[in-house]
This record gives structure tokens, C-alpha cells and sequence, in this order.
């Protein structure tokens, strides 16, 4: 405020000087009021100071007390900073945790998922129908966007307390009310003992008694009769808790397996219309083969006694002894010696001649039908290929038509198709052991007629042998 006043009053006297020059005023008079402007000016200045002077103090208090405010926000700054970085890792906290949480509860959704889906296949088939509301619910809540997850865990936790009962409930063994398929395909009206795996079902009538198993492309649990030495003992255990346990230890396999068993009759008729010729030439074979092994095991061969007899009546020329001795031995064999007798007295090119002949002329009648056993075994297998072709061309038809939904379906088109080529080579390979069997014997009746005569020509005398 003083320089600012001094620097005014300097201001003046220059203004003043130059007004006196430029008016030609008189330099005494302007000192005298340059002087006189100076001590007002000096007066002013002291006034000026003094209202300074007077005014430092509250200014100075109040600079202080603006400097005591400032340094009291900076500290309530720092410490809002202080507090919001301390939120902040509270909340990093709090949302790492309640992330952790979040995976939590999909954790154990999953989990409950799982067991819901475990408990839904693992327990019996009769205990589906019971269960079945609860189960609904739970799959329900697990979907169900109105719900809160606090409110899905407490609904879906239903079915595990429910679970953790039948835990204690079927240790054991319950009994309870059931609806069960009899083997004619009809909902019986009944009660089922659970012992732990095997379920035991009776009828409201007893007429159905058996162990509950799962039946193929059925919704609903089948009844699987038992033996009738075990249907009292069944009835006792489901009708008052004491009596026979029927247990399966392969937990249904034998069942199933008893149930697909079927009687040849059955078996036949699915190999369809290409059975029938299988089947005709099983049997036509059959009876040429029984044929032949008659005609060929009554055939007697000459032995070496009977050709010795018969040479030792040559060598005594008695003709007529020999041929009645030849003609004690019926079939082929005592033929030939009939006609080496007839004509012993040949010569022995033209005797070897006349048996090899009657040897041919043998040999048809040792062979007949013999072909057709070779045609049975090799017709069956081509008929039964042609079966097995034909029933697969139906198969893919049909997989054409309604798809590959249904394994069962598709599995019992191809064993049907897979029939005719397994009667094919039922049919086959006996006749293929028959033939060869047949066929050697044949030849061994051949061979023994040909020893024969090669001995006949042989032993007969000289003389005889002469023309």
C-alpha cells in the first residue's frame, strides 16, 4: 500500500512540473504548492499506513485460519483416500468371495444334479412310479427362472433328504404298493418286497408271482415268473415279510436270458420262407444217407476164403459147385464171381474184360443218389447266404424307413437274416461228413470187387484159362 502511494505522489509532482513549464507559472508558487500537495500527500501516505497497519493483524489472523482449513481438508483428503482405497480392496475381498461363492452354488448344482440323474437310473423299476413326483419336482426347480437359487437349493434338497429316508427305510427291505406288466402285457395290481437289488412282485389275486426286472422298450417293470416251487415262498415274503428270497446274483442277466430262449419251431419259423428248401434238402439228404449207409453195410464182399473155395471147385472141374458157392453171396460181389465162373474158361485178357465190365456196371447202382449228397452240402450254404441277403436287404428297408433308434430292432433283424446261413451250415457240413463217408465206403466195395477179381484171374487153373 506505501509504494503503491509513493509511486502516486511521484506521479503528481511530475504532473505539476510539467503543467508550471508549460503554463510559465511562477517556479516559487508551484514549490510553494508542490510542497504544500506533498504534505497532504505525506498526511495521506501516514493515514494510508496507518489503516495498513490497522488492517495486517485481522488479515494476518485470517490468512492463518484459511491455512488451518486447508490443512484440514488435505488431511480429510488424505483420509477419504485412505478409507476409499481400503473399500476397494475390501470390495476386490468381498467380490473374490462372493465369486467363490458363485462357484460354489454351481458346484452343488451340478452335484445335485448328478445325483438326481444317479438316483433316477440306479434305483429298482418298481420304485419309478413312487418316486416319480419328487423326481419331477427336482428336475423342475432346477430349470425354473422364477425361483431364487436359495429357494431351487431348499427344493431340490427335498429329494436328497427323501433319498437318505429310503436309505434307512430299505435297509431292510419295504414293501409297497406297485403296478406291474405281466408277461402278457397287462398292468397287474400288486405288492413289491424290495430286498436291496431284487424286487419280489405279487398280485393282489396271487396269480402273478416273480422277480421285477426292466423289460426292453418298456416304460413300465415286468414280472418275471418264477418256478413253482418258489411262488408260495415268494407270496409268504410279500404278504407278511417272512418267506423265500429269490435272488438272482447276475441281477437280471439270467432273467433276460431265459427270456430269449425260444424252441426250434420258433427258431425256424424266423428264418422265414428260404428254411423251407434248407430244411427239404436237410431232410432228403438225410434219408438217401441212411439209405445208402443200409445198402451199403448189407453188401457182403467175397473174402479170400470163398475165392479160394470157389478156384479149388475149378481146379477140380466142377463148374456147377463153384457157381452155387458164387451164388451164396448176394450183391455185387457174388455177381462178379458168378460171372468169372460163367466164363473161367476164357482166355484171361478176355475174362479181365468181362469183370471189369460187371465192376462198371456195379459201380452206378454203389453210387446212386451219392450226388445229391454232394449238392445238399454245397446248395445249403448258397440257399443260407441267400437267406442271410435277403433278410438284410428287409433290415435296411426298415432302417430306412423308421431309423436306427431301436438297437433291439435292428439286432433281432440281422440274427433272423443270420438264421438261414446258420441252418445252411447245420445242413452242409454233415452232409459234406456223410458224402465222404458213404463215397469211401462205395469205393472200398469197388476196390474189394476189383482184389477179387485180380485174385480170381489169377488163382484160376491154366487149362481152365485155355479156349
Amino acid at each position: 500500500m506505501e509504494i503503491r502511494m509513493r509511486r502516486l505522489l511521484c506521479q503528481g509532482v511530475i504532473l505539476l512540473a510539467w503543467l508550471g513549464r508549460a503554463m510559465g507559472a511562477d517556479l516559487g508558487a508551484m514549490a510553494t504548492d508542490a510542497r504544500r500537495d506533498l504534505d497532504q500527500a505525506l498526511e495521506q501516505l501516514a493515514a494510508a499506513r496507518t489503516e495498513v497497519e490497522s488492517q495486517v493483524v485481522p488479515l494476518s489472523q485470517e490468512v492463518a485460519r484459511l491455512e488451518q482449513q486447508v490443512l484440514e481438508q488435505r488431511l480429510a483428503v488424505q483420509k477419504a483416500e485412505r478409507f476409499q482405497e481400503n473399500a476397494l480392496v475390501e470390495l476386490n475381498a468381498l467380490k473374490t468371495q462372493a465369486k467363490g461363492r458363485a462357484e460354489e452354488v454351481k458346484f452343488t448344482d451340478a452335484l445335485l444334479s448328478e445325483y438326481e440323474r444317479a438316483f433316477r437310473v440306479r434305483i429298482h423299476v418298481a420304485e419309478q412310479e413312487r418316486w416319480k413326483p419328487m423326481l419331477e419336482a427336482a428336475a423342475q426347480a432346477a430349470v425354473s427362472t422364477e425361483l431364487t437359487p436359495a429357494e431351487r437349493l431348499v427344493r431340490r434338497m427335498e429329494l436328497l433328504k427323501g433319498s437318505l429316508g429310503r436309505l434307512k427305510s430299505a435297509a431292510g427291505g419295504e414293501v409297497f404298493e406297485a403296478k406291474v406288466l405281466s408277461p402278457a402285457g397287462r398292468l397287474e395290481p400288486g405288492r413289491v418286497a424290495l430286498v436291496g437289488p431284487v424286487g419280489m412282485f405279487s398280485s393282489q389275486d396271487g396269480s402273478l408271482n416273480g422277480l421285477v426286472q426292466q423289460e426292453i422298450n418298456k416304460a413300465d417293470p415286468t414280472a418275471f415268473p418264477l418256478p413253482a416251487s418258489l411262488t408260495d415262498g415268494v407270496r409268504a415274503l410279500v404278504s407278511s415279510g417272512t418267506g423265500l428270497l429269490a435272488v438272482d446274483p447276475t441281477q437280471g442277466n439270467a432273467v433276460k436270458m431265459a427270456s430269449t430262449k425260444e424252441t426250434i419251431g420258433e427258431h425256424i419259423l424266423k428264418g422265414g420262407v428260404v428254411m423251407w428248401p434248407i430244411l427239404a434238402m436237410a431232410a432228403i439228404a438225410l434219408l438217401v444217407a441212411a439209405a445208402k449207409w443200409l445198402q451199403l453195410s448189407r453188401v457182403r464182399l467175397a473174402s479170400t476164403a470163398d475165392l479160394q473155395v470157389v478156384l479149388n471147385h475149378l481146379k477140380q472141374r466142377s463148374t456147377d459147385r463153384a457157381l452155387s458157392h458164387a451164388r451164396t453171396i448176394p450183391g455185387p460181389a457174388g455177381d462178379l464171381l458168378v460171372t468169372a465162373v460163367e466164363h473161367s474158361d476164357e482166355k484171361k485178357e478176355y475174362l479181365e474184360e468181362v469183370l471189369y465190365e460187371r465192376m462198371l456196371a456195379a459201380k452206378p447202382g454203389l453210387e446212386s443218389l451219392l450226388p445229391f449228397i454232394a449238392l445238399t452240402a454245397a446248395a445249403a450254404p448258397l440257399l443260407g447266404l441267400l437267406g442271410t441277403v435277403t433278410g438284410m436287404i428287409s433290415t435296411f428297408n426298415m432302417i430306412s424307413l423308421f431309423g436306427t433308434g431301436d438297437p433291439k430292432t435292428l439286432s433281432g433283424g440281422i440274427s433272423e437274416a443270420l438264421i438261414t446261413t446258420e441252418f445252411g451250415l447245420y445242413v452242409a457240413i454233415p452232409a459234406v461228413l456223410a458224402h465222404a463217408f458213404l463215397s469211401r465206403k462205395a469205393k472200398g466195395v469197388l476196390g474189394s470187387m476189383e482184389q477179387t477179381a485180380v485174385g480170381f484171374i489169377n488163382g484160376i487153373p491154366e487149362k481152365a484159362g485155355v479156349a
